[in-house]
């Protein structure tokens, strides 16, 4: 199939797509950067906009750098730009390992770390970083520029805090402590495919105890969140595999599934349960290869 007719504009500074944007919005105005779950909706005319605002020749939005102690992702910078580590440190190398896990390389190659979050799908790997790491937002439009937290951006299955004249601009993650332990793990029935569950945690090792911890789950609920009481399991504890199963465990029961079925949610709640475990012991290795 072949998408409905549309208007393509292509603007050259933010400023110029956030006044298209705020003509268009009300009239099924897109904003097109990667376009990798766009393009196909339109093709098959699941989407019909009537204008797409395509930022790709806005050059400041290629931003990937450190500023202030938090990496900036512009929103044209594009998944395969993790590809290597983008800062040299375990915020980095976070980054590299899981955008191997998102798709395949063609997509990796078009689709952007910010196209992503604003889709806002639940089993987005992004999502999932943004959540867990706490990031902050930038959304730009007519009206200013509104900083949005990445816990009060995220508001259910593709829905999130934007206005629809509003652009996202960039997405910044806070740099990690030296001494921060990784792990992250994502189930999924074959390479490639949607994720059904995945964790991402995050620890710092002070005095032989964990600190800062942060423990994510996504593709479970209508969005990505941290589990508060698998961290509280782990907060001030040695790691060792009994802890982490019962922060797993915690995880799995504090978990609240979409799926209809009580038999589905049970098999959700057993992912969960593995992929937090799975994380957890991930981030203990490095641990202990760190110390040998």
């Amino acid at each position: 199939m072949k998408p409905s007719r549309f208007v393509h504009y292509e603007p050259t500074s933010v400023d110029q797509a956030v006044m298209i944007l705020a003509d268009v919005c009300e009239q099924d105005g897109r904003v097109l950067a990667g376009g990798q779950t766009l393009v196909p909706a339109m093709a098959l005319r699941l989407a019909r906009p009537a204008y797409l605002v395509d930022i790709n020749r806005i050059e400041e939005l290629r931003s990937l750098a450190v500023h202030e102690g938090r990496l900036r992702i512009g929103a044209c910078v594009r998944h395969a730009d993790f590809h290597q580590a983008p800062e040299p440190g375990p915020l980095g190398r976070l980054l590299a390992t899981v955008v191997h896990h998102i798709a395949h390389l063609p997509i990796r190659t078009r689709g952007t770390f910010c196209g992503s979050i604003a889709n806002a799908d639940p089993a987005s790997e992004w999502c999932l970083v943004a959540a867990t790491l706490d990031a902050v937002l930038e959304a730009r439009s007519l009206r200013g520029t509104r900083h949005i937290d990445a816990i009060d951006f995220f508001h259910g299955y593709m829905a999130t805090a934007l206005a629809p004249d509003e652009l996202l601009v960039s997405a910044s993650l806070p740099v990690l402590a030296m001494d921060t332990r990784f792990g992250f793990h994502e189930y999924s029935r074959r390479a490639g495919d949607f994720a059904q569950a995945m964790a991402l945690a995050t620890y710092e090792i002070r005095d032989g105890l964990m600190r800062n911890v942060r423990i994510g789950v996504g593709g479970v609920e209508d969005r990505p969140r941290r589990m508060q009481a698998a961290q509280a399991c782990l907060e001030g504890e040695a790691p060792d595999s009994d802890t982490f199963a019962r922060a797993a465990e915690a995880a799995a029961v504090e978990c609240e599934p979409t799926d209809a079925g009580d038999d589905e949610r049970a098999y959700r709640r057993d992912l969960v349960r593995a992929v937090v475990r799975r994380a957890l012991a991930q981030a203990h290795a490095a641990t202990a290869a760190s110390q040998a």
